[in-house]
Order: structure tokens, then C-alpha cells, then sequence
């Protein structure tokens, strides 16, 4: 036994060494070898994997072209897509358009993007001169100017008055039960986008001037309002006026004289002018701008962030831990993954006028996949914005603890950005 085991171990580097010299390789070469042929075995895998889903997914049937090259993703998912999240998309495009004389409106609201329990979206059109009338809500309103300009009036419960004229780019707070109205001014009126702190909100359940005239006895009216029935009876224009036309309005400077000037003016400033604002956070991908309750007080249950993405760039992985997000997006072609518990994901791909939605601490990132910048919004039903940085956890979590969950050594890790950067560069 002994004389075989000093054979073996003899034979054993001569065998080695024959072999090698046999194949006319060094070590290095073989090693090199075999790592090139286990990657074309691999991206022969890959390639088979790929004909079989291609041909699993193939559709002979019916298909809207048009509404699935507006969102491929949806259609054929990524791999990495798993499970039921929801619906986290919708379209102004496909909403119902109320038109009347003066402009139109039409709405997303958790009837069509259930998910969505704590806010809605109004587009709204007014064109020069016409009224969305004074009216009301249950709801705290959030409004972005998207084009042209209005004339915006809010009083206080103390009945102090605020009168502004807003632009594109500029916002407005206006909370609920508190009166106001909107206005279209030259050239050409004005369009925008209202956002409502209630997920089932719709504007048909605003309480309007009109009808509460309308469906008041007349003879009340004339003691409420110390007018003679005679013209009373004159009173009542129509039972709802909703949007309806109106001659341009006098200079700002006149319509706050008229009121009573500075004796009866507001002393809360209910408009925020974004246009001017200089971006919270710029890099080399795009910028931000963040809006809610620390440099707009007024908006207590409302904060956002204007985001604009270059082409390539991303809105890094991230999650919000006071409040589902709410999205509008405004310009350009993007795509959102979002990664709930329990494995499941879903990606999809957004255009403008498109909704999106994402459940509070679900970690989400967006890529701008068009040729041009894209702009969108982030809303939230809070106070402030708030928001935390997968790389930031990272940096911040000891590197030996991240090596234990990645496979990654610690020089990888530390090329991972340390801070927070919001927008990181295609």
C-alpha cells in the first residue's frame, strides 16, 4: 500500500505536467480558456431563453399598437418584474373631458387609480377672461400654473382677502372650506394642474356661489343679503355655472383697491412663485426642486418635488417613509420600477399627461428613456418632503455588514456614491 501511495503522489505532477505540455498552454491561458467558454455556454443560454420567452409572449391575436409602444414595459416586463403591486398608472388621456363655454376640466382620482387613497388630480383649462367660479372644497387644493396665467382670489374665515396673479411654473394653496376662484387672463387663458389631499376627491362634489343662491328660499336671500325682491328674483344667473365666460379683469393693482386695499388684505401669502426658485439639489443627470411646508407654510398637507431627469439619467432607488407618492408627469418618456415586500415589482413606462402612483416605503427608481429631458412631479400627502437614498444606506451601513448581504468587497462598495444625490448622470 505504502509503495502505491508514493506512485501516486510521484505520477500526480507528471501528469499535471504532460497534460499541460500535451495542450501547449500555460495555467493562465486555460484558465482564460475554460472562463470564455463558460460565457458563450452562458450567452447561449441567454439567447435560448430569450427565443423561448419571445415566442412564449407572442401575441397572433388582436393589439393596440399604439398603446403598447407607449408602454412596452408593461407588455414585456423585465425579468426582474414579479407578482401584483396594483395599479401604479393612469392617463388625463383617457379621463372623461367636461367642456363647457370657457374652458374644460377632467380628473384622476382613486375611481380609475384605486391604489390611490390620499390624493387626486385635476387638469383644468380656462381660456382668457373665463371663471372656474367661487366655489369651495372638502379638500385642501394644491395647484401648478402649467401655461399662460390667471388671476387667483382666497379669503380668510376673518375675511381678509388674497388676490395674486400666478404664471407658469407658480403655485397655489388653497385649503379646504376656504372660498376662492380662478381667472384666465390675456393672451390666452391658462391651463393647470390641481392636486386634492383626498384620494376620492372630484371636482362635481365642489360646493359653487351658484347653487348655493340657487337652492336657497328667495325670500331668505333677500334678508341675508338686505336687497329687494324684485332683484332677488334677477338673482339666480344659473342654477350651476362651473366654468363659464367673463370680461378680462381690471390691473391687480385696481381689483385690490377695489376691496379695500391694505385694510382687508391677507396677511398669509397662498402663492408660491416656482418659476423663479432656484433648484434644491442640481447634478450633472438633471435637478430638483423641493416645495412643501418649510418654504411654503401654507402647505401643510401637501409638499412636492419637480424633478428633471437628462437623457440616461435617474431618479436614484429610493423610498419615501411618511407617504405614498402621487406623479404627474409634464414633459418627455420615462420608466419607473417599483419593489414592494414580498418580491413583488412591476415596471412601467410613462409619458406626458400620465399618472403615476407609488405605495408609501416602496422603493422605486425612474429612468428617462427618451431622447430629451423629462420632467415630472412628486406629490405626497404630508408636511415636507421626505425621502431616503438606497446608496446613502449603504455608505452609512459598516462596509463588512454590506459585504455580508451583497456580493461586493469593500473597495466596490466604497465606489457606491456616499451621499444623496436625488439625480444620478446617464
Amino acid at each position: 500500500m505504502s509503495d502505491q501511495k508514493s506512485d501516486l503522489n510521484e505520477n500526480k505532477p507528471i501528469a499535471d505536467l504532460s497534460r499541460r505540455n500535451f495542450l501547449g498552454v500555460g495555467s493562465t491561458a486555460l484558465a482564460t480558456a475554460a472562463l470564455a467558454g463558460i460565457a458563450a455556454h452562458a450567452q447561449e443560454m441567454q439567447d435560448t431563453r430569450k427565443a423561448v420567452k419571445d415566442h412564449s409572449a407572442s401575441d397572433p391575436g388582436q393589439e393596440n399598437q399604439a398603446l403598447l409602444d407607449e408602454n412596452p414595459s408593461s407588455n414585456m416586463p423585465p425579468p426582474t418584474d414579479h407578482g401584483d403591486i396594483g395599479p401604479v398608472w393612469y392617463s388625463f388621456d383617457l379621463a372623461h373631458k367636461r367642456v363647457q363655454e370657457g374652458g374644460w376640466t377632467h380628473e384622476v382620482n382613486s375611481k380609475v387609480l384605486p391604489t390611490s387613497k390620499d390624493l387626486a388630480g385635476v387638469n383644468m383649462r380656462l381660456t382668457a377672461g373665463s371663471f372656474r367660479e367661487l366655489h369651495w372644497h372638502t379638500a385642501d387644493e394644491w395647484a401648478i400654473m402649467l401655461d399662460g396665467s390667471a388671476r387667483v382670489t382666497v379669503m380668510n374665515p376673518d375675511g381678509t382677502m388674497f388676490i395674486d396673479d400666478v404664471n407658469k411654473g407658480d403655485l397655489w394653496l388653497f385649503p379646504a372650506g376656504f372660498p376662492h376662484s380662478i381667472q384666465g387672463l390675456r393672451p390666452n387663458g391658462c391651463e393647470f394642474l390641481l392636486v386634492f389631499d383626498e384620494g376620492d376627491f372630484s371636482e362635481d362634489g365642489t360646493f359653487l356661489l351658484s347653487e348655493t343662491v340657487a337652492h336657497t328660499p328667495r325670500n331668505i336671500l333677500a334678508k341675508n343679503f338686505g336687497l329687494d325682491k324684485e332683484i332677488i328674483a334677477k338673482l339666480v344667473r344659473k342654477e350651476e355655472l362651473y366654468i363659464f365666460p367673463a370680461d378680462l379683469p381690471l390691473s391687480l393693482a385696481q381689483d385690490k383697491a377695489a376691496i379695500g386695499g391694505q385694510r382687508v388684505e391677507s396677511p398669509i401669502q397662498y402663492t408660491f412663485k416656482m418659476s423663479t426658485m432656484a433648484p434644491t439639489r442640481r447634478t450633472a443627470g438633471g435637478e430638483v426642486r423641493i416645495v412643501d411646508s418649510r418654504n411654503f407654510p401654507v402647505t401643510k398637507n401637501v409638499a412636492t418635488a419637480l424633478v428633471t431627469l437628462k437623457p440616461g439619467a435617474l431618479r436614484e432607488l429610493h423610498w419615501h417613509p411618511n407617504a405614498s407618492e402621487w406623479q404627474f408627469w409634464l414633459a418627455g418618456k420615462g420608466r419607473m420600477t417599483i419593489i414592494m415586500n414580498e418580491g413583488r415589482a412591476r415596471t412601467m413606462d410613462f409619458n406626458a399627461n400620465d399618472v403615476g402612483f407609488v405605495p408609501r416605503v416602496a422603493t422605486h427608481v425612474i429612468e428617462n428613456t427618451g431622447n430629451t429631458d423629462c420632467t415630472f412631479l412628486e406629490m405626497f400627502k404630508a408636511d415636507q418632503f421626505v425621502d431616503v437614498s438606497l446608496n446613502n444606506w449603504l455608505r452609512r451601513v459598516p462596509p463588512e455588514a454590506v459585504a455580508a448581504h451583497v456580493n461586493l468587497n469593500q473597495e466596490q462598495i466604497a465606489k457606491i456614491p456616499s451621499e444623496k444625490e436625488l439625480v444620478i448622470a446617464g
